[in-house]
């Protein structure tokens, strides 16, 4: 983990960069895929989404979850993966998927910069790796 500065600017700018996007999520997608098979299952989502351990914390100290709402909330987030609703995410809906994410999130950022810790190989880190390499 590692404290890092970025801004909406530095988040759009690694989405327009379709290369550097690609290789990314193509490279996490890998990840992910366990069985490489080439999709992801629910399973496989599944350990990602836990890893993150957003709702198991509040600003870095454990909290007691309702465990039927976590898993509520696990379902309805694979599902907007699952785009066509099959039961599995192909590389292209965790592309699409992502990419409305990291959208997202730049818009609800504004044009200020914010401080923010970022995990080592997360697409955020990339993003202001990538920004921090053209300076």
């Amino acid at each position: 983990m590692s404290v890092e500065v970025l801004d909406s600017a530095t988040i759009l700018a690694f989405i327009e960069d379709e290369e550097a996007f690609h290789v990314s999520i193509r490279d996490h997608f890998a990840l992910l895929d366990t069985d490489n098979d080439g999709i992801l299952s629910y399973a496989e989502m599944l350990k990602e989404l836990q890893s993150l351990r957003v709702f198991e914390t509040h600003f870095g100290i454990d909290v007691k979850t309702d465990p039927d709402e976590v898993t509520h909330v696990y379902d309805s987030l694979f599902g907007q993966f699952d785009r066509n609703s099959n039961g599995t995410v192909d590389l292209e809906e965790f592309k699409t998927e992502t990419k409305q994410m990291m959208q997202a999130m730049a818009k609800g950022m504004g044009f200020l910069p914010v401080q923010m810790v970022l995990e080592e190989g997360s697409f955020l880190k990339k993003a202001v790796e990538r920004e921090s390499a053209k300076a």
